[in-house]
């Protein structure tokens, strides 16, 4: 049975238990940025929804020799700056509003960062851990062949998301070029990205995600005077990017207290070895049974003494009582959007920073990105080239959040947005609407 990394996964208790409107949160956060920069009432409207919403429905033939009917979305946002991108995702509360949701994220996440992308999000309604290997290789494929000409490596490339891994994007690669590939005769190494180093990836984009946010953090330390050394970590999610960001943390004389993830929730007031654990989630699938830690209610996890803490699980985790019971000098977001808005604005009235998912979580599109310019050169960079590519990114993107919000006056979320804005903005004044 395929592993998945057990922060790609929801908890099972949500702050709020009425449906989360996770696009129309992101909407919100688009209209008051919209209003710090100007931006032009014919440009809001084009960026409020996604370009394409393309659902697919196919069957697979599973192990017990059933035919299965899965249901597949790809929601294209924009490309006014270049190809389509994001992540495939895999989960059982998938749907329609978060694909939107995060589509839309992705375009601000690439404005920012300043790559020539634009944004987009897909993947399928379904839990991963509950089918074989075998079978979830079938459903990939299966995918991948019905989303056809919809993806292209000048037109909408894909990558690791929640529930998928470098395998999953090598399955889709091969299908891809012994499909639509074949038509085209094009180099199509790139059509994703996050793929395995062997098969077209790059060194250190495994790690990108996490070790982005680890600037962030870096960068808001030195600006504050907060030694980072002797510090505590709290972790919701130890997954790919969860648990690559409390290895690197801990390098720089952080410790690991609490962590949980889909199993529950572990705490060592001693201190986890972040490593270790990582190297026991990856054979287990999850941080449940992991011997050097006692088990805590989720409660117990959010009023844990620490000083830092990285929500790296799903959205919509910490509401106005989670913001509570936090006993933390900063949230650097891991995941996509696990502030709600009611949650935050705790957080902003108890004064603890948000470092937000726009920019804290960018270091993975960032380095996809210096992969498909490797595929298209047919290039292997060194590590070193990577790190320090990506640390250069995520401090200059730091700056420019950091002044939007000095001169506007506003936290660090709407002064991501205001920036990625500004850039679109300049875009469509200089290209205008066609015809």
């Amino acid at each position: 049975m395929q592993s998945v990394p057990p922060s790609e996964s929801r908890p099972s208790k949500l702050p709020n238990a009425e449906k989360y409107e996770f696009f129309k949160v992101i909407q919100g956060y688009l209209d008051q940025a919209a209003k710090l920069v100007d931006l032009p009432a014919h440009v809001r409207a084009i960026l409020a929804q996604p370009k394409n919403e393309i659902i697919v429905n196919f069957p697979v033939l599973m192990d017990n020799g059933e035919y299965r009917v899965f249901k597949g979305y790809r929601i294209q946002h924009s490309n006014i700056l270049g190809p389509y991108k994001g992540g495939m995702r895999y989960h059982e509360s998938a749907g329609l509003d978060d694909f939107k949701a995060l589509a839309a994220m992705m375009t601000w996440k690439c404005a920012l960062m300043g790559l020539p992308y634009g944004g987009a999000k897909g993947g399928i309604k379904f839990n991963p851990r509950d089918v074989s290997r075998k079978e979830l290789s079938r459903i990939t494929r299966r995918f991948f062949h019905s989303l056809g000409n919809n993806i292209g490596p000048d037109y909408d490339i894909p990558a690791p998301d929640v529930g998928t891994n470098a395998q999953t994007m090598a399955w889709a690669l091969d299908t891809y070029m012994n499909t639509v590939g074949l038509v085209s005769k094009q180099d199509v190494q790139g059509v994703v990205t996050g793929k395995p180093v062997a098969s077209g990836g790059t060194l250190g984009r495994e790690k990108a995600t996490g070790q982005g946010l680890v600037h962030c953090v870096i960068q808001w330390a030195k600006r504050n005077r907060f030694d980072l050394k002797g510090k505590k970590l709290m972790v919701q999610g130890f997954g790919n990017v969860g648990g690559n960001a409390a290895v690197l943390l801990s390098h720089l004389g952080v410790s690991l207290v609490a962590v949980g993830d889909h199993t529950g929730y572990l705490h060592n007031p001693e201190g986890f070895n972040a490593h270790r654990l990582q190297q026991y989630v990856a054979k287990s699938g999850s941080i449940a049974g992991y011997a050097n830690g006692t088990q805590i209610t989720r409660e117990q996890f959010f009023g844990a003494a620490a000083d830092i803490f990285i929500p790296a699980a799903l959205e919509n985790q910490i509401g106005p009582g989670e913001a509570e019971a936090l006993q933390v000098q900063l949230v650097a977001e891991g995941a996509n959007g696990p502030c709600s808005p009611e949650g935050e604005a705790v957080l902003k009235h108890r004064n603890i920073p948000v470092l937000p998912d726009v920019l804290a979580n960018a270091g993975g599109v960032t380095v996809s990105y210096y992969e498909w310019v490797q595929n298209k050169r047919s290039e292997s960079w060194p590590l070193e080239e990577v790190d320090e590519k990506l640390e250069r990114a995520m401090v200059d993107a730091y700056d420019r959040m950091q002044q939007f919000a000095e001169l506007h006056k506003c936290d660090y979320r709407i002064a991501c947005y205001g920036v990625a804005l500004e850039r679109l903005k300049k875009v469509y004044e200089e290209r205008e609407i066609f015809p």
